[in-house]
């Protein structure tokens, strides 16, 4: 409005994708010789959301020929790896936003229009959400696909860990690696240097990640974690979130009974029993434990491919695996 020469409103009207519009206010705006620009500030409502309080930039400009050019300024990515919903080289504003922004500018004027969108400070943000490990660098992704954050969106969550399955896909992985966090990431390259797209960061999602790769026509899967995570599932927890969620002391202390006929120490943790045991007898309830694990996984996911299991204490030290690990012990290499 303010590139046309119309005067700069306090809040404008946002229309939807579903047809809807909701008032949004101005944090900024101002008129430059040949552009204009107008900022927002995100509001995530109740969404744990590490961009929640940043500012989001346009900076718009007519241009002489063309349509509608959108490109990346400040603290907004870049899309390097296939397989997102934004083609490598391109900024990383997927299809709906995109579409929004076409929309709003065709409603006020019918001219070639430059579109820079910016977010200050949004690259050192970046380096806190899933974007490193999808390819998008210099900083965030403009998603979405109703316009509006949804509260405690666990979709948000999935939507991301979605994301990594389709890069790895697209970057001829074949053979991923499914990790609860940092501490797996660590000894996963540690002990097997995989390519960076082999790795998966599931969080807790397990049932859900197991799901997606399910039918993605993957050859093989290495589960690799910390046992008091990963025992959840071979007691059939699939959401491992610890309030979700019950321990596996219970479920190692029986199978230290069962194989060592014998009293499990006490212990609140997983890794402070195994710990307690002598180093053959932890190798022998780890190993079982794994085997429990890799059963229930390969049951969740319908038997379609090989599973394998590798348990790390806290350190990322092996304390027992299941299953054959060779096919990841090939260095440097995605379908490894």
């Amino acid at each position: 409005m303010a590139l046309c020469g119309l005067p700069i409103p306090g809040a404008v009207s946002v229309k939807l994708p579903d047809g809807s519009e909701i008032e949004v206010p101005l944090a900024q705006s101002r008129r430059g010789v040949a552009s204009a620009t107008a900022s927002v500030k995100k509001d995530a409502g109740d969404d744990p959301d590490v961009t929640d309080g940043c500012f989001v930039t346009a900076t718009v400009a007519f241009i002489s020929t063309g349509d509608i050019v959108i490109r990346a300024g400040e603290g907004v990515g870049t899309v390097t790896k296939p397989g997102l919903a934004i083609p490598p080289g391109e900024p990383a504003i997927n299809p709906v936003p995109r579409s929004m922004i076409r929309n709003a500018i065709r409603d006020v004027t019918d001219h070639a229009v430059e579109v820079t969108i910016s977010i200050p400070g949004g690259q050192e943000i970046a380096e806190k959400t899933f974007n490193p490990r999808l390819g998008v660098v210099g900083g965030l992704s403009i998603l979405g696909t109703s316009g509006i954050v949804r509260p405690f969106s666990g979709e948000a969550l999935r939507d991301a860990l979605r994301c990594t399955l389709n890069v790895a896909a697209a970057c001829k992985v074949t053979r991923p690696i499914f990790v609860p966090g940092r501490i797996g990431v660590n000894a996963a390259k540690r002990l097997f240097d995989p390519a960076p797209e082999q790795l998966v960061e599931v969080s807790n999602e397990w049932g859900f990640m197991l799901d997606e790769a399910a039918g993605m026509g993957f050859e093989a899967l290495l589960v690799l974690g910390h046992p008091g995570k990963l025992g959840k599932l071979a007691m059939d927890q699939w959401d491992t979130h610890s309030s979700r969620s019950t321990a596996a002391v219970d479920l190692v202390s029986t199978l230290t009974r069962e194989l060592l006929h014998e009293e499990p120490p006490e212990s609140k943790t997983v890794e402070g029993l195994l710990m307690e045991l002598p180093e053959d007898k932890r190798i022998t309830v780890s190993e079982a434990l794994a085997g429990r694990i890799r059963s229930a996984v390969a049951q969740r996911m319908g038997e379609r491919f090989p599973v394998a299991v590798v348990l790390v204490n806290l350190s990322g030290a092996v304390l027992g695996t299941a299953g054959d690990i060779g096919p990841w012990q090939r260095a440097n290499a995605p379908s490894a």
